[in-house]
């Protein structure tokens, strides 16, 4: 095959197909992904290191087990991008910080060391916002810009993975989500975004934020390619306590299932009370091809949304602030002015709060698993609105005025309090061009579900299919 550019579109699944059968080589794929990178990083800032040697090398021995008929998997000779908080030993891990910014650490995060088991090519540390709260204007690293217009945020925190996988500077990459940090930017770059259940991945050797709700999932160019990905790493791991023994889905068998008798819960309360107009059409649209596809949709009720999504910030705070007391009191004008504000929140956190607070968190989790015992999915937009320009602060939403910031989050956070599977695919764009993201929501541990609703959904839209305007 020929053509970097032909090479660059192909999707995880092609990629792997075509390697397979030795029609395309791994070093050929893994050039064409290093010279896209050379050619547009300067301009989108995806990727902070790039470990081109380390990705030639990999490729070379890809291509040499592949002739052997040695086969790792769908991965094998793939080019995957990493965020820069997952640890990759003799690579620096900055988390987006100056407080690590000379840090290379001597073993892998588990994610990472599956990912060279099954034969990845890595290409890169992707950036991110500081120690991944934030704006995407990362203080230290600069901003990272949305492949579709580059005057748009690319979401957050997992900037860089979204913007690669977007701009075709990677097949897929890998986030980690505590609020909305793979689904945010999956929606605003316009790919799909899944945040696992919390304890289906490891997070062993990743630079926390939030532990109670840190998670890590792909970011990738269809459903499908999401699956690949999350087989490779999902499971339990001796060095996390908290991912238990639960058996892992068959995540692609069950995307050919289709929709038939599939019921789908959409929530309007709380998640369609300050939306962006276009975003609410969109998604209305996304349900009723849901429906087409033999889907049963209904409205329902999800009580309980406000108080668990406090409850939550409040636990996320104090935690986050538990890291960093050490370095707020040692190295206060090492941190960006804004994260420094905003982890000093959970300093005063009492322990009657917390408790109270992981009440709270129960009783959300008993009543949305009530829910999910009447359906099998929930769907909501994913964010109130498309991305937003860098220089703008505020949106006025059903006459409620709230900063971006703050806005881009709240629909994803109510399913981190939850600790679910939360799916983001593109449903459309707005008259600006830029994307908007369905959301979809299931039973802890049931990756499969919502991976099958969000592939019958892709498969009858071409929105996956577009590309940003950045060659034209």
């Amino acid at each position: 095959m020929t053509g970097a550019t032909a090479l660059t579109d192909l999707s995880l699944r092609t990629a792997s197909d075509l390697l397979h059968r030795r029609v395309l080589s791994p070093v050929e794929l893994t050039e064409a992904y290093l010279a896209r990178i050379e050619r547009w990083n300067p301009h989108l800032n995806a990727y902070l290191t790039v470990m081109a040697e380390d990705a030639r090398a990999t490729a070379r021995c890809a291509e040499a087990e592949l002739v052997a008929r040695t086969d790792r998997g769908p991965l094998h000779g793939i080019p995957l991008g990493l965020k820069d908080l997952l640890a990759t030993a003799g690579v620096r891990t900055t988390a987006g910080s100056q407080i690590l910014a000379d840090w290379i650490p001597t073993e892998d995060a588990t994610v990472v060391r599956r990912l060279r088991i099954a034969g990845a090519v890595l290409l890169g540390k992707c950036t991110m916002t500081e120690f991944a709260m934030g704006h995407p204007q990362n203080p230290h690293y600069g901003p990272t810009r949305n492949p579709w217009s580059l005057a748009h945020v690319p979401g957050g925190s997992s900037s860089g993975s979204g913007a690669a996988v977007a701009g075709r500077l990677a097949v897929a990459a890998l986030g980690s989500d505590t609020a909305c940090s793979i689904r945010q930017p999956a929606s605003y770059c316009g790919v799909v975004g899944l945040r696992p259940s919390q304890g289906r991945v490891s997070t062993a050797g990743v630079v926390p934020l939030a532990r109670s709700f840190d998670t890590v999932g792909p970011l990738a160019r269809t459903v499908e390619d999401a699956a690949l990905v999350l087989a490779a790493i999902a499971g339990a791991d001796p060095a996390d306590w908290a991912t238990p023994p639960v058996p892992l889905g068959e995540y692609q068998s069950a995307l050919t299932a289709g929709l038939q008798g599939v019921r789908v819960g959409v929530p309007r309360a709380y998640f369609w009370e300050r939306l962006d107009g276009e975003v609410a059409a969109t998604v209305e649209t996304a349900l009723g091809v849901l429906t087409q596809l033999g889907a049963e949709v209904q409205e329902l009720d999800l009580p309980g949304v406000d108080e668990a999504v406090a409850a939550r910030g409040l636990i996320h705070s104090a935690e986050a602030y538990a890291y960093h007391a050490t370095w707020l009191r040692e190295r206060p004008d090492d941190y960006g002015a804004e994260f420094r504000a905003r982890v000093m929140r959970g300093r005063d956190t009492t322990g009657t709060a917390l408790v109270e607070a992981q009440g709270c968190l129960a009783r959300f989790g008993a009543t949305v698993n009530a829910l999910l015992q009447r359906v099998d999915v929930l769907a909501t937009p994913t964010t109130p609105t498309p991305a937003w320009p860098f220089e703008a602060a505020d949106v006025t939403l059903n006459g409620v005025v709230e900063p971006y910031g703050t806005a881009g989050l709240r629909l994803t956070v109510p399913f981190t309090a939850f600790g679910g599977p939360a799916l983001s695919v593109p449903c459309g764009f707005c008259a600006a061009g830029l994307p908007i993201g369905l959301q979809l929501t299931g039973r802890r541990f049931d990756e499969a579900t919502v991976l099958r609703v969000g592939h019958a959904y892709e498969q009858s839209t071409d929105w996956h299919r577009r590309r940003p305007p950045l060659d034209a």
